[in-house]
């Protein structure tokens, strides 16, 4: 089976779940990554339970798949050494230490660059390489906390709420998505200029970056974003509404899905008001017509509203809980949960990538790697070690 990134060598020395997420994306794509971990303590994550599946964490779990385990001391001169060899034949090498660290263990990127020209590096820090707070450590809340994304999480003030944090670490996810697109970029300029190079992705720039439309409303417009709960600050109707059983997602993205909502619900000649027959002018009227289509939408179930929308072509959704996602009769049609077993007989379940192929498919060939299983398989065929070297390291406490 031919993949996307066949032959791809990806030297993975990062950890939680940024830089994991990238190397995981790259695994799925077909590149052989190698996960660089502490001996005897590993990625930070794989204590991060419950819950667990026999040793491992869930946590853990969720960014590791299609990888190879290494345990290596960097903190040794021996370790060091195995880094830079190993960095000698990948094309990739993925960090996420605090800047100034691999200078530290004798490893700046520089070196490894000029040892090996063709490497790409990609760093992946909260705050960038360099600026008054490249020295400063953090964790995903913290940047979505300053970087704007929970200011505008959340219901508002007037119904009780305050800044939320998104559910998931978003700000590590979207980091992880921007750092892969940029190897993969810059893949593509190496075979044009023959070059690799460092790349630099701060968490902090990613999250501002992907703010998207509320960062632009405030540039153009000039007025501060509020949290709006699950509404849209630029369409309407746009967010969650109560029904006589529970609850769904409402999204009319256009003047003409509002003119068949609007139908749907009894209430067709709202499309031929002024004060809702445009987009702009439902902004300005919102709370009027929000109170008409929340007590419309009272009067029946979520089941019957769902099914009337689709009909007439209005996007409309259920708020499903996590495990219904994993466990409806759609997740198993769509094959979003797959199991993987591991080294020590255990079956993991996996979230599947959502990208399908056509000549080059997602593989899903291994299962998170337990601590130190491929330490051996990597060095004898990357670097050709000898059972006799591979004995020295770790008398000298360089690998596990």
């Amino acid at each position: 089976m031919t993949t996307a990134l066949k032959n791809l060598r990806v030297l993975d020395m990062s950890r939680i779940l940024a830089g994991p997420w990238t190397g995981q994306l790259l695994g799925d794509y077909g590149a052989d990554v190698i996960k660089v971990e502490r001996p005897g303590i590993g990625d930070d994550t794989r204590q991060w339970g419950p819950p667990w599946l026999g040793s491992e964490s869930a946590y853990f779990l969720c960014a590791n798949r299609n990888k190879r385990s290494l345990a290596v001391d960097i903190a040794t001169p021996s370790g060091q050494q195995v880094i830079r060899e190993l960095a000698g034949k990948a094309d990739v090498l993925l960090e996420n230490f605090k800047v100034g660290t691999l200078q530290r263990y004798e490893l700046d990127p520089s070196d490894l660059l000029a040892a090996n020209p063709r490497l790409i590096i990609c760093s992946i820090s909260a705050f960038g390489q360099s600026g008054s707070r490249a020295e400063q450590p953090g964790y995903d809340a913290m940047i979505q906390a300053s970087g704007g994304l929970m200011s505008i999480t959340g219901p508002p003030d007037k119904e009780g709420g305050g800044p939320q944090k998104v559910g998931v670490a978003i700000a590590d996810i979207m980091a992880g998505m921007y750092a892969a697109t940029a190897i993969l970029a810059a893949l593509h300029a190496r075979e044009q200029t023959g070059r690799g190079q460092h790349i630099d992705v701060p968490l902090y720039d990613s999250q501002v970056a992907w703010l998207a439309n509320q960062s632009m409303n405030f540039l153009v417009g000039g007025a501060v974003p509020d949290r709006m709960g699950t509404a849209h600050p630029n369409l309407v109707p746009y967010q969650a509404f109560p029904t006589s059983d529970g609850n769904l997602m409402l999204a009319v993205g256009n003047d003409r899905q509002f003119a068949a909502c609007a139908e749907c619900l009894g209430h067709g000649e709202l499309a031929e008001d002024h004060k809702f027959a445009t987009n702009k002018a439902r902004i300005s009227n919102r709370a009027e017509l929000i109170g008409i289509f929340r007590n419309s939408l009272q009067q029946h179930t979520t089941a019957h509203w769902l099914g009337v929308f689709a009909q007439a072509g209005i996007p409309a959704g259920p708020i499903n809980d996590v495990g219904e996602v994993l466990t409806n009769e759609y997740a198993h049609e769509r094959q979003l949960v797959r199991h993987l077993e591991n080294a020590v007989g255990d079956s993991v379940p996996t979230v599947s990538n959502p990208v399908a192929f056509a000549d080059t498919p997602v593989t899903y060939v291994a299962a998170p790697p337990v601590l130190g299983e491929h330490t051996d398989e990597v060095l004898s065929e990357w670097l050709g070690y000898s059972a006799d070297k591979l004995a020295e390291l770790r008398k000298n406490s360089a690998i596990q």
